[in-house]
Order: structure tokens, then C-alpha cells, then sequence
């Protein structure tokens, strides 16, 4: 073992790593017992694992099986619709959001010199009250439950007189608010926590504050925060299961009619929980390829200028002298 891998700890020896060793299938023979007495047998006593209950999942020649999964495609189209219209509001929702509450900030802080004191106390002021504003509309909306916000957009907007027709724009504007919101305090902590030096070099070259952050500030937030950004999105495409609330027809609750029918709801679940885990798992893998992709381009860039080579040299150097 290499000296970097035991900076923090002693390597274990030889007696160690066979007790480890023992230790770990002593505990995977005992996960394996207890999952068998626990879970195995009693779904086996009741007929679980028959093709009765699997057949219209998995057995193409069985009656329902194109009518089922027909109802799943239909019902995993409308949750990706869902979900990618979400996710593209909800960025731009949040950027939007979190460029606002640096201007605010900023602008509580401005001094105003020049103007005359009641106009900049004034403007301050305005700083002030528009910052408590968003602030409070933050802590609002980011601890309300998902849910709630779905059902009150669905309820207020027809009574306010704003009819969107299609029941799948309720379901959106419900995900964006609350996940804008979240994306755009994800976005601030990464603005707010770059170093301070940034905004006083951009200052010092005559940016102005909103260009420090649209030009160097936000795209670091974004390169920097781009894990839990990845985080968000998957939440919000699991979130669209809560369309069940104002009867849009996700995979959930289409599965629901097929449980009815079918009457095999841990099979229909199980496929549908794969599916769900398949679809996640290729979204974290995209956000490690985009950050390593990101990673290997600063690299790129902040590697110095080869020097030329010697014999380029000479020649530059002869051509001078010739001229």
C-alpha cells in the first residue's frame, strides 16, 4: 500500500485483512439467510414469483403483455415530458432567481456616490425591502411539501381565472417553483462562496455588477455546484410521481389501473422501480462524463505555452538578423 493511502491510517496486516476478510461473508451469509426466512419465502408461500403474477411483465406471448407495456410506455413518455419540461423551467427559473438575489444583495450594499443622500438612501432602502421579499418567498416555497404546491397551482390558477388546458402545465409550474427555488439557492451558495478577490478584479477593470456575475461568477457557480445540480434534476424527475394529486396520467398512476386489473402490484412496482433506478442511474452518469469534461477542459487551458522548439529558435533568430 502506497505511503499516500496511509496518511490517515495504519495498513492493516495480514492478520487484520483476514479477520476483515471473515468478518464481511460472515455478514453476507447472514444478509443472505435473513432475506431468504424474511423476504424469499414468505413471497414464494404466496404464489409471488408465478408466472401468473410475472407473465404480463415479461412473457411476450402473454395475452396482456403488449397492452401492458403499451399503458408503461405511455405512461414513462408522459412523465419524461414532465420531467424535461421541468427541469429546462427550473434552470432557467433558477439562474434567473439566484442572478436576482446577487443584484439585490449588491445593491443593498452600493453607496450611491454621487447622487444626492435622500436619492441613495432611498435606492438602499429599495435594496432592502426587495431582498426581505425574495428572501421570504425563498424560505416559502422551498419548505412547502412539492405536493402542496402541485394542488395549489392546479386549484388557484382556474379559480384565478387562468386556464393552461392541458392538466400537464400545472403539474410543471408546480415543479419549477418549488425546484427553481432550490436550483437558485444552489447557484447563490456557489456564487456567494467563490473568492471575494474575483468581484474586486472585475471591479477594477470596469465591469459593472451585473456583468461580474453573468461573465465570471455564475458559469464557476455552475461548474462548481454541478453535482448538486445533477441532484436536483433527479429529484425532479422522481417528483413528477406526484402528478397523481390533480390526475395526470405518469407511469404511477398508470401502473395504479394496472394493479387494478392485474391485481400484482409488488411485480408492477418492481419493474417500474428499475426502470426508475436505470433512468437515474444513466442521469449521475451523464453529470460525472460533463464534470469530467469540464475538469479536462481547465486543465487544458491553464496549461503554459510550450516552448518553442531550438531549432525553431534558430531559425527565428537568423531571420532577424538577416532583416
Amino acid at each position: 500500500m502506497s505511503q499516500q493511502q496511509t496518511v490517515l491510517y495504519d495498513a492493516p496486516g495480514p492478520r487484520a485483512r483476514r479477520v476483515t476478510l471473515i468478518v464481511s461473508l460472515l455478514a453476507v451469509v447472514g444478509i443472505a439467510v435473513v432475506g431468504y426466512f424474511l423476504v424469499y419465502r414468505p413471497l414464494d408461500e404466496n404464489g409471488q414469483f408465478t408466472m401468473e403474477k410475472w407473465g404480463p411483465l415479461i412473457d411476450p406471448n402473454n395475452e396482456v403483455f403488449s397492452l401492458v407495456w403499451a399503458r408503461l410506455r405511455e405512461g414513462f413518455i408522459a412523465t419524461l415530458t414532465a420531467a424535461g419540461l421541468a427541469i429546462v423551467s427550473s434552470l432557467i427559473f433558477g439562474t434567473a432567481l439566484a442572478v436576482l438575489r446577487i443584484q439585490l444583495k449588491t445593491l443593498k450594499q452600493r453607496q450611491f456616490v454621487g447622487l444626492p443622500t435622500p436619492a441613495a438612501w432611498s435606492l438602499r432602502g429599495l435594496g432592502w425591502v426587495l431582498n426581505a421579499v425574495t428572501r421570504f418567498c425563498v424560505e416559502i416555497f422551498r419548505g412547502l411539501p412539492v405536493v402542496i404546491t402541485i394542488f395549489f397551482v392546479a386549484s388557484a390558477l382556474p379559480d384565478l381565472g387562468v386556464d393552461l388546458g392541458d392538466i400537464l402545465w400545472y403539474l410543471v409550474i408546480g415543479l419549477t417553483i418549488y425546484n427553481g427555488v432550490v436550483i437558485g439557492e444552489i447557484l447563490r451558495s456557489g456564487m456567494e462562496g467563490l473568492p471575494g478577490g474575483q468581484r474586486e478584479a472585475a471591479q477594477a477593470v470596469g465591469l459593472t455588477s451585473f456583468q461580474t456575475t453573468r461573465m465570471i461568477l455564475l458559469p464557476q457557480a455552475f461548474r462548481i455546484m454541478l453535482p448538486a445540480l445533477i441532484s436536483q434534476l433527479i429529484v425532479v424527475l422522481k417528483d413528477t410521481s406526484l402528478g397523481f394529486i390533480i390526475s395526470y396520467e405518469e407511469v404511477l398512476r398508470v401502473s395504479r389501473f394496472i394493479i387494478d386489473n392485474l391485481e400484482n402490484p409488488i411485480q408492477v412496482y418492481a419493474v417500474v422501480g428499475a426502470i426508475y433506478i436505470l433512468v437515474n442511474y444513466l442521469l449521475s452518469k451523464l453529470a460525472e462524463y460533463a464534470q469530467r469534461r469540464m475538469a479536462r477542459a481547465r486543465k487544458t487551458r491553464a496549461l503554459p505555452t510550450q516552448a518553442a522548439p531550438p531549432s525553431v529558435m534558430a531559425q527565428a533568430d537568423s531571420s532577424a538578423a538577416a532583416s
